[in-house]
């Protein structure tokens, strides 16, 4: 699928990673780009048409399929990260990320799914996480909510294959955004990520590793946990042995 000619609907597209989505899908000739956020006003004066949307809101997300049935490609971008622990984090922080990451892109495949068999097929871009498959202390909340949003993604390329869906998940490590301003720690650029997921989707990729790290962790994921995670389980090795 190209990007060329493609009408586009991208969430969260205010900033950092969404913002650079809808620049690089202009500059890639997209016939219409429909840029989403809660914050109406909080979106860049881009070209692209600019409307307001709480992905976690199922109804507004359906007013928003009836509104746009021209899509043929749907980038789910909108995410948040509380930074919450699982273990005594408040359980309110933890079920939001999940409604933002999880079902925020689940009530928008639901609702975009027909739209797509009826245009030939389209494609859904996740936006996901290296946390998806490495839960570390500080974030085990948000890797809890980008592991269960891989397996969305998993499990709606299966069932969209058979109408011609692309699903495409898009994994990276730490960006250059607003969201890991506070991390001091190595960082892709906004713009290297989306020019990686674009160029992946466009050559028809199941899974796109935007960096190094990410694709290390993916090579480690058949190893047993004690490898992954190191020093990180240690003390319950000490502990038993």
């Amino acid at each position: 699928m190209l990007i060329e000619n493609a009408t586009v609907l991208v969430t969260g597209a205010n900033r950092g990673i969404g913002a650079e989505f809808v620049r690089q899908l202009l500059h890639r000739g997209a016939r219409k780009v429909y840029a989403t956020a809660r914050n109406l006003e909080s979106i860049p004066n881009t070209g692209a048409e600019k409307i307001a949307l709480d992905v976690t809101d199922e109804a507004q997300v359906r007013e928003l399929a009836a509104r746009a049935g021209d899509v043929t490609l749907l980038i789910n971008n909108a995410g948040v990260s509380s930074g919450a622990d699982l273990l005594d984090g408040e359980l309110d922080a933890i079920r939001g990320e999940l409604e933002t990451n999880l079902f925020g892109p689940l009530h928008l495949t639901r609702a975009f799914a027909p739209i797509f068999a009826a245009n030939g097929g389209g494609g859904i871009l996740n936006v996901l996480s290296a946390a998806a498959w490495f839960s570390a202390p500080g974030a085990t909340s948000y890797a809890l909510s980008k592991a269960a949003a891989w397996s969305l993604t998993d499990a709606t390329r299966v069932q969209l294959a058979s109408q011609g869906t692309q699903v495409t998940g898009l994994l990276m490590a730490l960006v250059d955004t607003d969201m890991t301003a506070a991390v001091d720690a190595p960082k892709s650029s906004p713009s290297a990520i989306v020019t990686a997921a674009l160029d992946g989707f466009e050559a028809g990729a199941h899974e796109i590793t935007a960096d190094d790290l990410t694709a290390g962790i993916k090579a480690q994921l058949h190893r047993e946990p004690a490898v992954r995670y190191g020093d990180l389980i240690a003390p319950v090795r000490t502990m038993q042995g």
